[in-house]
């Protein structure tokens, strides 16, 4: 089945090439240069195209099984919607709402700190996804830490991938009791899990998934399991929120919304065929995890992810009492300046219609037929919760 997705980077065309397409489409190579060519060239494509943008800085994990399924198996397509993934910057914690309001992507993936900081400073983006409701961050430490509780990170170091990182961990550490102000933040860049390892942090945020994955390539680390600490929500799918007075976008949007429920239903039946499909899509992570840690990785993802439908909400549903405390919280941070409405930051609205419109019972009949490689044939599956 051919896949739809048009992931293409910078580095992929020559200089000559992109010096006529950006000048063409009147965007600066400083801005390609973070964003990737086909993402920021594709302004001008037909409405029938989703471009999604991560705020990782790379596609190369296990996170985004839920769109790397419905693209191989033909379900986004068959919804009339081309899904263009963008890994994004990593140096600009709000990239992906920045991006979006710009249009120069279509859909983000923002913590929930970024979401409330972009909204509040004037970044016109609402949710209308919750990808987990509830807390997906951890704190990783060194091995031989002392550091029992959130509360022990008092007047410690925690390395963090970029400065904007502090948003997410700001109202972490108010919901666990600890005054933000007593912390010492480290930006290590892409080093982030290297500077906790070694100890030139005392922790280092982290999250699900993202622990197994950094097992499998050898950190030696353990963990403060953010969802025995904290309820607040994770991050989410966010759009222009002009997009959300316009019917052709939220039926573009709801049906994004239930090929990518398609791909969960797909996932929760067959998780070893979900992880496969998510593992082949990725080369270069295949050089630096192996399956069995790949695998790992998209449980501790696929189990977080399925949270609101196991409660009975349907997939992506934001938690109202979640929410309300989060946004009490950042507000008496100052973070946001105004206190935000929850209606100014989120919406069922799209969730609920994708639910009860999501072809579920294809993907379930997909997940039984789909064929195993050797590989994942082989993997310990254990027994998933999702």
């Amino acid at each position: 089945m051919e896949d739809r997705v048009n992931e293409v980077f910078a580095s992929e065309l020559t200089r000559a090439e992109l010096l006529k397409r950006a000048a063409a489409a009147g965007i600066g190579l400083s801005v390609l240069s973070g964003l990737g060519a086909a993402g920021a060239l594709a302004a001008d494509t037909a409405t029938q195209t989703v471009r999604w943008i991560s705020p990782r800085g790379t596609l190369d994990v296990m996170d985004d099984f839920d769109l790397w399924v419905p693209i191989k198996m033909g379900y986004f397509s068959k919804l009339g919607i081309n899904a263009t993934l963008i890994g994004g910057p990593i140096g600009d914690a709000l990239a992906c709402t920045k991006f979006v309001a710009q249009n120069q992507a279509d859909m983000g993936y923002p913590s929930p700190g970024v979401l409330t900081a972009s909204i509040d400073s004037g970044i016109a983006v609402k949710s209308i996804w919750d990808m987990i409701s509830g807390q997906v961050f951890d704190f990783a430490l060194p091995t031989n830490s002392a550091i029992k509780s959130v509360a022990d990170l008092k007047g410690k170091k925690i390395a963090l991938g970029s400065a904007g990182w502090s948003t997410i961990v700001d109202p972490i550490l108010v919901g666990a009791g600890v005054d933000p102000k007593t912390v010492h933040y480290v930006n290590a860049g892409n080093q982030w899990a290297q500077a906790t390892e070694s100890g030139q942090a005392d922790a280092g945020l982290a999250w699900e998934g993202l622990r197994a994955q950094w097992a499998g390539q050898g950190l030696k680390l353990k963990y403060l399991i953010g969802t025995s600490f904290s309820k607040q929500p994770s991050n989410v799918y966010s759009v222009r929120a002009a997009d959300l007075s316009d019917s052709a976008k939220v039926d573009l949007y709801t049906r994004f919304l239930q090929g990518m429920i398609m791909g969960l239903e797909f996932a929760r039946a067959n998780p070893r065929a979900a992880a496969q499909i998510t593992y082949a899509s990725r080369p270069a992570l295949q050089k630096s995890l192996k399956p069995q840690a790949a695998y790992d990785s998209f449980v501790e993802l696929a189990e977080a992810y399925g949270t609101s439908n196991r409660q009975g909400h349907g997939w992506g549903y934001h938690s109202p009492s979640g929410w309300a405390g989060y946004l009490t919280i950042v507000h008496k941070l100052g973070q946001t300046k105004k206190m935000l409405s929850p209606s100014s930051v989120y919406t069922n609205a799209l969730l609920t219609v994708a639910n009860s419109k999501a072809d579920k019972a294809t993907a379930v009949k997909d997940a039984g037929a789909f064929k195993l490689n050797a590989t994942f044939t082989a993997v310990n599956a254990g027994h998933p919760n999702i």
